[in-house]
């Protein structure tokens, strides 16, 4: 995460102090055209603002308390650059406490709540007047409880009276609550004032502008050296290959791993859209045998994603060893496994899940990497595979693990098992698009129980297997809601699963939200 990457745009910078949200702080600002980029606390001295020379920089929030010995701060040169700043949560809290204000701990506030809006601010541009309660999000225990030399409460709450602060004049600011949730409901209207009425930044962030600027670097970067792409059959390695095809033609060559852990029909439409849509050089490894004898008898999530991501790497390894001449390994990185992965390493924020595809390339196979994509949101990935062109129906495709149906298995994998599991989910996925609601959907999969009950089919007693659908709503995959689906969609899907699908019985629908559960079940 080396600064800048992109020294042709406005750019804002975004210091992370370990908040679980602090992605979505880059997704508001990016989604209304301005570029941004996240770095960890502890990498961000004078010496590296000299470098990246932001525009803006936005304090993240996080778990540390600024009265605790040791706690995170900010270099003091942030405040002095005259550049604006805004401190959100715990950011807040070291603005003020740097500056001279105190902080303690109070009332604490967790989960919806109002401010009130008490003086006018052009951060408050469009939100409403002297006296307008807006709903917000909190989540936080200290509290500012006395204000530094310059600065004024713009906006109060019932448990924060200095909820939103500002010294206007040097172009400080400071917000209690967390305007980058989707709880926050006009949060993203916030965050655009900050950056655009009160840093003065116009927006030049588009993924028409990205692919000429990628095309460039890849260039650059490859030369005319040769260039190995791993496909997993997702979105993201697929608009990274295509991107990196329109770069350097035929000096790619993809790798296309076949775990046997895809959904149904997967392999057989990467094939046809790189063989016969892109007419990209394409190996199809069929490796399924292999990676479901290795999992054979493993059952804790974890060590399920590493013996895939090391067989992922064997194969691909041992194929791109056959290729004369290769220089470079392209993969589908993005941007939040970089960020997250950078706390593995010694950033604050806590690591939920292993990334496979960040950090394991092994030293042996002495290729450089190319990432294009490392800097780009998913829904920046997404944007840009339209903008190259690829059919709407792959671009749009539910995110899918790259672990595959392994985690979606909770207990050992088996061949019965991954079979069983592709017929219910394509049942699902398809009376889902039957009704209309696959595009506003985030995500949807069927998950295989290890669970048995008894059933009664026709005058005969089963005992087989739970099949668990999910569905849910989100613009972010950070947080998520239960999708509220039609009840006749959901007795279709299930009627459907238990009468075509041999070795399950009972069907259920998950109504667990992200928080406190995840999206995916392991």
């Amino acid at each position: 995460m080396s600064a800048p990457q992109t020294p042709e745009h406005q750019r804002v910078l975004i210091v992370d102090y370990g908040s679980q949200v602090t992605q979505l702080i880059a997704r508001r600002v990016r989604e209304d055209g301005v570029y941004c980029e996240v770095h960890p606390c502890q990498k961000v001295d004078d010496a590296f603002l000299d470098v990246f020379r932001p525009q803006a920089v936005i304090l993240s929030g996080g778990p540390e308390s600024v009265m605790h010995d040791g706690s995170s701060r900010a270099p003091q040169s942030v405040f002095e650059r005259g550049v604006p700043v805004l401190g959100i949560c715990y950011g807040e809290q070291i603005m003020a406490a740097q500056l001279g204000g105190s902080v303690e701990g109070g009332t604490p506030e967790y989960g919806r709540a109002e401010i009130e809006i008490v003086r006018e601010s052009p951060l408050f541009e469009g939100l409403g007047a002297i006296g307008h309660r807006e709903p917000v999000w909190m989540s936080h225990g200290d509290s500012v409880r006395a204000l530094p030399q310059g600065f004024e409460p713009i906006a109060v709450s019932e448990g924060a009276p200095f909820a939103v602060i500002a010294d206007e004049g040097r172009r400080l600011y400071g917000v209690q609550f967390h305007p980058e949730v989707v709880h926050t409901p006009r949060g993203a209207l916030l965050l655009r004032n900050f950056t655009r009425s009160i840093a003065g930044l116009s927006g030049d962030w588009t993924m028409a502008k990205f692919r000429e600027e990628a095309v460039t670097r890849i260039r650059a970067q490859v030369g005319k050296g040769k260039v190995i792409c791993g496909l997993s059959g997702g979105v993201d390695s697929s608009v990274a290959a295509v991107l990196i095809h329109e770069a350097i033609g035929e000096q790619l060559t993809c790798v296309f791993v076949d775990t046997g852990l895809l959904r149904s029909g997967e392999a057989d439409q990467v094939v046809s859209l790189f063989r016969g849509q892109y007419n990209i050089p394409l190996i199809h490894v069929d490796a399924g045998d292999q990676f479901l004898g290795e999992l054979k008898g493993v059952s804790d999530p974890e060590t399920k994603r590493k013996t895939i991501g090391r067989l992922f790497i064997e194969v691909f390894d041992r194929e791109a060893a056959k290729i004369d001449g290769a220089d470079f390994l392209a993969q589908g990185t993005l941007y939040p496994d970089v960020i997250e992965s950078v706390s593995v390493h010694g950033g604050p924020s806590h690591v939920i899940k292993s990334h496979h595809n960040v950090g394991g390339l092994p030293e042996r196979m002495k290729l450089k990497l190319v990432e294009p994509l490392r800097e780009l949101f998913k829904d920046e990935v997404r944007a840009l595979g339209r903008e190259l062109g690829l059919p709407p129906v792959f671009v749009g495709r539910h995110p899918f693990p790259g672990p595959g149906l392994a985690i979606r298995i909770p207990g050992e994998v088996t061949p019965e098992k991954v079979a069983v599991l592709q017929k219910a989910d394509l049942i699902w996925l398809d009376e889902i698009r039957k009704a209309g609601m696959y595009d506003t959907i985030w995500q949807a999969f069927a998950v295989l129980l290890p669970v048995k009950t008894v059933g009664v089919m026709g005058d005969a007693r089963t005992y087989e297997d739970v099949c668990a659908l999910r569905a849910v709503s989100s613009v972010d995959g950070m947080t998520a809601e239960f999708s509220r689906l039609p009840w006749d969609l959901l007795d279709r899907a299930s009627t459907r699963i238990v009468n075509e699908v041999k070795g399950i019985n009972r069907v259920v629908y998950d109504i667990t939200s992200k928080p406190p559960g995840t999206i995916e079940w392991e």
